[in-house]
């Protein structure tokens, strides 16, 4: 019989660059050597990323509809189209909210609805235009695969020619939204009437060779097994292998209330910080992983920049999706700058594309990290 491969062998590897394989990445995930995995990934992250500063990003996420043909049971916001408390913003409504984003040093929206039956591809173009010429500065991070997918059965057009005209009526970039988890059983378990999992990495492939940049992301912590994990980390190193055209992972634990599979028990931060460490030793071509203080509140989220995370998120002055499951965490810009602060590193500002958009703060003096590897346990 062939001796197995010890988990510090693995975590040995990663560490030194060496690829994980899928077999391997498993065994990491079925560990519970939270604090040996944990050192790992932020030995990973301080290689990528020797830098003295850790990022944020200033942004909101406006929901243009609620209104979806799809059924998801772990979506607590969306309306059927023949719901009363189905809505579409109105448009005056929509710029007000990009312009307050704006006026607290916001460079980006994040602008997503639901699978909306009865608006063409023009109403989409529209609606891009007039966020453009309005502030020509703001990237549109907007319409995730599915929503992309869900355009070209309404449309009856190509992905290639739907994705060019949104590009050139003004959308700047893909969200990862809707990936959950990318193996068609999930899929096909949580949802109907959704893109499947080759159609939203395809959305993807098609935007990346068109020159267009995206997320990739994933909700764990539902129906799917672990080694449905490792495989939905596995399908996007793939596609970053071919392209190269994802700036960054996220991942983020389910949100049961108010939704169909609330007898699910929710994943604690145990688990989250497990997954995020292992797929920031997993996804080795992904240049950077951000934390989700959205769905972890901020100890934890700020914890995630010492498991493998090295961006902090977004502030996101606006949040519904999450918010509607009954998960509401509220930072403000000095919390995350503190958070950050406060591990020794310099918070920067970025946008979508990580590039540094502030002016260098001289005046935060990054605190000693010789204490680097001892990080805390999380029960």
């Amino acid at each position: 019989m062939i001796a197995e491969v010890s988990t510090d062998y693995l975590l040995d590897k990663a560490v030194a660059g060496e690829r994980l394989t899928p077999s391997e990445g498993l065994r990491l995930l079925e560990s519970h050597d939270l604090a040996a995995i944990g050192r790992a990934a932020d030995e990973v992250t301080r290689r990528l990323h020797p830098e003295n500063y850790r990022t944020y990003n200033i942004d909101r996420n406006i929901n243009y509809t609620n209104i979806c043909t799809a059924v998801c049971d772990f979506c607590a916001f969306y309306r059927s189209p023949k719901s009363g408390e189905g809505y579409v913003l109105e448009r005056e409504e929509l710029l007000n909210k990009i312009q307050e984003t704006v006026e607290i040093g916001g460079d980006q929206i994040l602008l997503q609805g639901g699978l909306h039956p009865d608006f063409e591809l023009e109403w989409y173009e529209e609606l891009l235009q007039d966020i453009k010429s309005h502030f020509p500065q703001v990237n549109v991070h907007g319409f995730s695969p599915p929503e992309i997918y869900h355009f070209t059965k309404i449309s009856k057009l190509s992905l290639r020619e739907v994705l060019s005209r949104l590009r050139a009526a003004g959308l700047g970039s893909l969200p990862g939204g809707g990936a959950e988890i990318l193996v068609d059983r999930v899929r096909h378990a949580i949802t109907r009437g959704k893109v499947l999992t080759d159609d939203w990495l395809n959305v993807n492939r098609v935007w990346h060779e068109l020159g267009g940049r995206s997320t990739g992301t994933m909700m764990f912590g539902h129906v799917e097994t672990l080694a449905e994990r490792i495989e939905h980390l596995e399908r996007l190193r793939q596609l970053q292998d071919e392209t190269g055209g994802f700036t960054a992972f996220i991942c983020w634990t389910f949100q049961p209330d108010h939704t169909d599979m609330a007898d699910i028990p929710p994943a604690g931060s145990f688990e989250y910080l497990k997954t995020n460490a292992v797929a920031r030793l997993y996804l080795d071509n992904f240049a950077n992983l951000q934390s989700s203080w959205v769905t972890q509140g901020l100890k934890i989220g700020q914890m995630a920049l010492l498991y493998g995370a090295n961006d902090m998120g977004s502030l996101m002055i606006e949040e519904n999706v999450v918010a509607e499951a009954g998960t509401v965490h509220h930072l403000s810009l000095d919390q995350i700058r503190t958070a950050i602060s406060d591990l020794g590193y310099q918070p920067r500002q970025r946008n979508v594309f990580y590039e540094l958009i502030d002016d260098e703060v001289t005046s935060i003096v990054p605190h000693s990290r010789q204490n680097q590897h001892m990080l805390p346990i999380v029960n």
